[in-house]
């Protein structure tokens, strides 16, 4: 690996990782924003989903936007857009100012993650890239699972602005590698952005997502979450429909033309729908339901972090040389196979002997599957579209999450018969019934890697290799 491309991955990596902690670290914050904003519960959560919504609905948009104008413009703007807006989070007066402030995060988001993606597409070689994913996908996990153990200490020693206020020498330090390492990538010729399909994709993506963000709050039978939804998935079909017939679409439906981009988006749906589901339940089980301290609880996911940090990059290396088919198709089994072992969890469970060689296991098929996952992805895009091809997978990433937690929120409820979680045998049995559903999206999963992915042959492979030599990579 070269000074430039050690430097192009490393601003990859603290850019999305920036990104990633902020989709995680305010939630440990809201008690204190609420204590010092005021707004109640309902602005408490807004507070969180606002970001969480706008960088769903857009990212479509931020992969295009990419693809269109250069991935290294639109990274560079989205990483200062962020710093900027995590700035006005951090000096907020309100509790309303603060909403605004968030959802400006989001959009600044979404064109964040798909672009540090295309630019290590173009900086790497065919024969690296994955073991260059690989790293990306270990270190910007760890901002997933670093956000409340981060947020706590910051909320406990200082104050919750400096959640956001944090941010800002990360960008700095990420505008830093950009200016210093990161190549200027060409704009798509005669490719203009599809303004129409930009607002179908933000509006349709947005009302589902809106939708599944009110529904614990609401119910299904409420007709705010019907007409939410209905319109959402009405204008989400009306993209689809508009970007067929599109001179300029903003989405290359094509792309679902190659049976691995279409067999890892839907490996993606059920492998981040399982995903979610294990982290959210898992979490709140351990501490209303097995008396565990919230530090403890958020304690108990950082073995996946560490085993992810330690393999994912040799994964992605040793998928580009074997083929993704059984990283694939086995990873999310061996997920499963340690989902099932919280099914021995109950009112008092050792960590030792449940909590620890469950997550282990699960962090071990996680870390075998996502960097292959991610890589062929972006293998069966032109890397004109790897900006696109990158930000449909984390946009069915992030609606895979929010569909997996509210369809397992009903199975939930009705183990609870009405009550909440708490210390009972209904809890335990409804975190039971959570398992389970987990385990069957992560066995969807894997028949969908074994099934559906096919190891591209060596004479693709040489051809591919033959391009990137003559581009003097």
């Amino acid at each position: 690996m070269t000074r430039t491309q050690r430097l192009t991955l490393l601003a990859a990596i603290v850019g999305t990782s920036v990104v990633m902690l902020d989709g995680s670290i305010v939630n440990i914050a809201l008690p204190a924003i609420a204590r010092d904003l005021g707004g109640g519960l309902a602005s408490q959560q807004w507070v969180a989903n606002s970001y969480l919504l706008m960088l769903g609905s857009f990212i479509l948009v931020g992969g295009s936007l990419g693809d269109i104008y250069g991935e290294r413009k639109v990274f560079g703007i989205g990483v200062v857009a962020f710093g900027i807006c995590s700035l006005g989070c951090a000096l907020a007066p309100d509790v309303g100012t603060l909403i605004a402030a968030r959802a400006l995060q989001g959009v600044a988001g979404a064109m964040v993650t798909p672009s540090s993606l295309a630019i290590i597409v173009a900086a790497f070689p065919t024969d690296r890239r994955g073991g260059a994913i690989g790293a990306w996908t270990a270190w910007t996990g760890i901002g997933v699972v670093a956000g409340p153990l981060l947020g706590g200490w910051i909320v406990d020693t200082a104050s919750w602005r400096w959640v956001f206020a944090i941010n800002v020498p990360l960008i700095m330090a990420t505008t830093t590698l950009i200016a210093l390492a990161v190549a200027r990538t060409s704009p798509v010729v005669g490719r203009r952005l599809d303004l129409a399909g930009a607002g179908l994709c933000a509006l349709g993506l947005g009302g589902v997502m809106a939708a599944l963000i009110e529904q614990p709050h609401r119910g299904w039978a409420s007709p705010v979450i019907a007409s939410l939804m209905g319109s959402g998935l009405v204008l989400v079909a009306a993209f689809v429909v508009y970007e067929r017939r599109a001179a300029h679409p903003m989405v290359k439906l094509e792309l679902f033309r190659s049976r691995n981009f279409t067999a890892a988006n839907l490996q993606t749906l059920a492998m981040y729908g399982g995903l979610s589901i294990l982290i959210f339940y898992l979490v709140i089980f351990l501490q209303q339901v097995a008396g565990y301290s919230a530090l403890r609880s958020g304690l108990t996911t950082l073995p996946i972090t560490i085993i992810m940090f330690v393999l994912s990059g040799r994964m992605g290396a040793l998928a580009s040389r074997l083929g993704p088919r059984l990283f694939m198709g086995g990873g999310p089994l061996v997920s499963a196979a340690g989902v099932l072992l919280l099914l021995r969890a109950n009112l008092h469970t050792s960590y030792l002997a449940v909590v620890l060689p469950a997550v282990s296991v699960f962090g071990l098929g996680l870390s075998l599957t996502v960097a292959p996952l991610t890589t062929t992805v972006l293998a069966c895009a032109d890397e004109s579209d790897a900006g696109i091809a990158s930000a449909i997978n984390n946009a069915i990433a992030r609606v895979a999450g929010f569909v997996g937690i509210g369809i397992v929120g009903v199975i939930v409820a009705h183990a609870l018969v009405g009550d909440t979680f708490g210390r009972s045998r209904a809890s335990v049995r409804a975190f039971h019934e959570a398992v389970i559903a987990c385990v069957v999206c992560l066995v969807l999963a894997g028949t969908t890697g074994l099934v559906g992915v096919r190891n591209p042959s060596r004479d693709v492979a040489t051809a591919e290799e033959v391009i990137d030599e003559r581009r003097g990579r």
